[in-house]
């Protein structure tokens, strides 16, 4: 059998009403995706406004991309870098002091390529507390990274990571353990 996109169909994933999603759209072109607005109160301010849960001390800078801040949550003392895409069609939760370096790309969402309508699949993604994400690196749908796990910078995962491990290459597999003095 072939891949037929003719059939496909995604009608059952209600993300938000589409008012919701087009005033996000907005707010998020104006206080995220832009270079001018750089103070992180003002975002954090946006991103409870739309739902999510943000700790204090989070800091946000400029051209960063949420796809729906009501499926966020983001702990105590997080950091998210330049040019980081949450594209969270489902849970993410960033655990106290996350770092997502710049040009992380965290994504909750794939298609199923063994269905000819090329069905979406979606899996939370977790960051637990420490988790660091290196500049350029990729997490799939459904991981679990690990409490003070390490993602390498350009590495791409797909698996859960173990706490305390170095991660890197694309699939990021185990080159050491973090210890932290």
């Amino acid at each position: 059998m072939n891949t037929n996109l003719e059939t496909y169909d995604n009608s059952w994933y209600k993300p938000g009403s589409i008012l919701k999603r087009l005033l996000w759209y907005v707010v998020s072109i104006f206080f995220f995706k832009g270079s001018w607005n750089v103070m992180s109160s003002v975002k954090v301010f946006w991103l409870r406004v739309f739902g999510a849960q943000v700790g204090f001390g989070v800091v946000i800078r400029p051209h960063v991309e949420i796809k729906y801040p009501w499926k966020l949550i983001i702990g105590n003392h997080c950091w998210i870098g330049e040019h980081v895409w949450i594209d969270n069609l489902d849970q993410v939760v960033l655990g106290n002091h996350v770092c997502l370096s710049q040009g992380v790309f965290v994504l909750c969402g794939n298609h199923n390529y063994k269905s000819p309508s090329f069905d979406l699949m979606l899996g939370p993604v977790i960051l637990k507390e420490g988790a660091w994400l290196g500049a350029k690196s990729i997490v799939g749908p459904g991981v679990t990274v690990g409490s003070h796990a390490v993602l390498s910078m350009g590495s791409v995962t797909s698996k859960d990571l173990n706490a305390y491990e170095i991660y890197r290459g694309n699939p990021a597999i185990s080159v050491a353990i973090r210890e932290i003095t």
